[in-house]
């Protein structure tokens, strides 16, 4: 698990990639990588190695319809990070329950 967490993350750490995900998951259906690079003031071959790295964390589906690829947006993987997350959130409720418990009792 840890290590498609660490993927993921490193696939959405960079703006250009969060920009071409969310421009994805915006769009709600699958974009041309031609059609996707004209949205950025890089070239196709720097898109297109952006979004292999979105693939590889699974955060980008690719398909080929004739000499054109294809790419949609696949949020599912972002449950893992959020699940992760989760635990850390229960941590900082709880720390800051016994801050604000621990206050009452000085005041």
């Amino acid at each position: 698990m840890q290590d498609k967490i660490t993927r993921i993350l490193k696939a959405i750490a960079d703006p250009t990639r969060r920009e071409i995900f969310h421009a994805l998951v915006v769009a709600s259906s699958a974009l041309p990588i031609t059609q996707i690079s004209n949205q950025f003031d890089i070239t196709r071959q720097g898109v297109t190695k952006h979004i292999k790295t979105l693939e590889e964390a699974g955060l980008v589906q690719i398909s080929n319809k004739g000499r054109e690829r294809f790419c949609y947006a696949d949020a599912q993987p972002l449950q893992e990070v959020n699940k992760w997350l989760k635990i850390y959130e229960k941590f900082w409720d709880d720390a800051l329950d016994n801050l604000g418990s621990y206050l009452d009792d000085k005041t």
